[in-house]
């Protein structure tokens, strides 16, 4: 087994517990391993503010990747290194299904995330990300079926009631390839950890994929290893299976 370099991690449901914090057991694993000369990195489909913070407080000098793969940050700084945005017409084709199932929403663009509201010009925005947060199944699946009539889009989750868009390519596991030229490292060199759909390539294309004990089922179905849960401190536990730490 190639030795694991670079630890890419999710942050919802793999980095964070049930509770949003970082337990201090998997706090004391991402120390150990950065002391033992393994980079730790976060992968989130998260905007920047939402992530640097835990960034901060874990001591990473290390590249993020944020909304699903659409921006990649040099931290700290933060400098941004790359930026890979939606196309704004598949915007508002996104913001007019959201009204016509009557859908709550979300929307990242470079200059803020909307919830519950969008610019009055959507064309005025640069964009990196839409969502949707629902509560039917059935709607899901509508609005998926819409979605997938469209060329442009890379569709994904990040809890199986939601619906995360960015453009076609745009995905964690090109992102972390971007990273790695950047480190001279190889894939095989990495372990990446999640839960959702939006980690499912990366968790693919990794030395190690790890899936968390509370992710998706057709996650589990793509990993190396399944791990404990994110209240079982999973990442303690595959950091241990995969000799990241003793």
């Amino acid at each position: 087994m190639t030795e694991i370099k670079l630890a890419v991690l999710d942050m919802d449901g793999t980095l964070l517990n049930s509770q949003d914090h970082v337990s201090e057991k998997t706090r004391s694993a991402i120390v150990e391993a950065s002391r033992k000369g393994v980079d730790v990195m976060i992968a989130t489909g998260r905007s920047l503010p939402a992530a640097e913070d835990h960034a901060k407080s874990l001591g990473l000098n290390e590249y993020i990747i944020t909304g699903n793969g659409s921006e990649i940050w040099l931290f700290p700084g933060p400098e941004l290194v790359d930026r890979r945005p939606l196309k704004a017409d598949l915007v508002e084709v996104m913001w007019e299904l959201k009204q016509t199932y009557n859908a709550r929403h979300w929307a990242a663009s470079t200059s803020k995330v909307w919830k519950r509201e969008m610019p009055e010009n959507i064309g005025s925005e640069e964009w990196l990300k839409f969502g949707y947060d629902l509560d039917d199944f059935q709607v899901r699946e509508a609005i998926l079926k819409e979605l997938n009539r469209y060329d442009g889009l890379e569709i994904s989750n990040s809890h199986p009631l939601n619906i995360e868009v960015n453009a076609a390519g745009v995905h964690k596991a090109n992102a972390i390839e971007q990273v790695l030229k950047r480190k001279n490292l190889d894939i095989a060199q990495v372990m990446a950890c999640g839960d959702s759909l939006n980690d499912i390539k990366m968790i693919q294309r990794a030395g190690a994929g790890i899936a968390m004990g509370n992710a998706q089922d057709e996650v589990k179905e793509h990993a190396d290893f399944i791990t404990g849960t994110n209240d079982e401190d999973g990442i303690v536990q595959a950091f241990k299976q995969y000799g990241v730490i003793s």
